[in-house]
């Protein structure tokens, strides 16, 4: 995926979830194990959001780049942003995927 539309599907992403009442906390947060997209609280729960867009289904969707390794790599990152936060037992933690593929948008709570 290139940056420019990586940025342009995180900002549609963002927008989408404001509108769907959740609050945003960051985005693009990083640390030494990767990076997280969105970060958001949805009432009761603390929410790491990957974007995922595809121009082109030719290599599968956008849901199909959610590798294992990719999940490892979200959730140190996130554990790492609530340990620096001090997020720690204030709310349950959940993993959402956002998925564009032509303009379609698609958000998949509890991805993993």
């Amino acid at each position: 995926m290139s940056r420019k539309l990586g940025l342009a599907a995180e900002e549609q992403a963002c927008n989408y979830l404001l509108q769907q009442g959740l609050v945003l906390l960051a985005s693009n947060y990083q640390c030494r194990w990767g990076e997280i997209d969105l970060v958001m609280k949805d009432r009761e729960y603390l929410v790491f959001i990957e974007v995922r867009a595809r121009s082109s289904a030719l290599f599968g969707g956008p849901f199909a780049s959610i590798t294992a390794a990719k999940q490892s790599k979200i959730t140190k990152t996130a554990n790492h942003f609530i340990l620096t936060k001090n997020w720690s037992d204030k709310y349950p933690v959940r993993f959402d995927v956002i998925g564009i593929d032509q303009q379609k948008l698609q958000w998949l709570k509890n991805a993993f």
